[in-house]
């Protein structure tokens, strides 16, 4: 017997996703993986069967849910889709699907809305990143119309401010303090961008 599982399809910058409760999902990684590919249409190149829109920038997954941490009040989980190969990289992070967060969990009850605007608090689970993103919500509803154009989408819808709280290094793990991550070997290096004379 099938059962449906809860998905809200939502656009974050440039990428489109599909949200999930995070206790919607099976807890074991390998299942949980394997139904993300079936519900996307993985492996496909026109992912006909499912979701995706055959492009990585349309095959991605946010899983949702409260956090357990004293300083976030949401748990994400960001998941890579590949269109055309039985994989799901949950390794990097997307900030256009981090976007989402606050208006998905909003919309599931996770979090109460404030009038005006709602700060939400998101660890990521890939990195560890912590942001707070801020949402309008007047009246206490989650509002999508706006004034905001990015390049490469059609029309304007309400910003989404995001700010990092502890990004330095959460994906290079320190590397960023190490000499040989920087041109030249140096901590700081300064670099003259051809043409310019000073």
């Amino acid at each position: 017997m099938q059962h449906g599982i809860r998905c809200m399809l939502m656009r974050g910058g440039t990428s489109k996703g599909a949200y999930f409760l995070a206790s919607d999902l099976p807890s074991v990684e390998s299942d949980r993986d394997d139904l993300l590919l079936r519900i996307m249409g993985s492996p496909d190149a026109r992912q006909v069967d499912g979701l995706g829109g055959a492009h990585p920038l349309t095959s991605k997954v946010a899983v949702v849910g409260k956090s357990s941490s004293p300083d976030a009040d949401i748990d994400f989980l960001f998941a890579q889709v590949s269109v055309d190969k039985p994989l799901v990289d949950t390794t990097p992070n997307c900030g256009n699907i981090l976007a989402g967060v606050g208006p998905f969990a909003l919309e599931r009850g996770l979090i109460p809305a404030s009038d005006s605007i709602t700060r939400v608090r998101v660890r990521t689970l890939n990195t560890g990143t912590l942001a707070e993103l801020v949402v309008s919500t007047p009246g206490g509803k989650v509002c999508y119309e706006g004034d905001e154009h990015i390049d490469g989408v059609p029309g304007t819808s309400a910003a989404i401010p995001i700010n990092f709280l502890n990004a330095e290094g959460s994906v290079t793990r320190g590397a960023s303090d190490s000499p040989s991550a920087w041109p030249k070997g140096r901590c700081r290096s300064h670099r003259r961008p051809s043409g310019l004379s000073l």
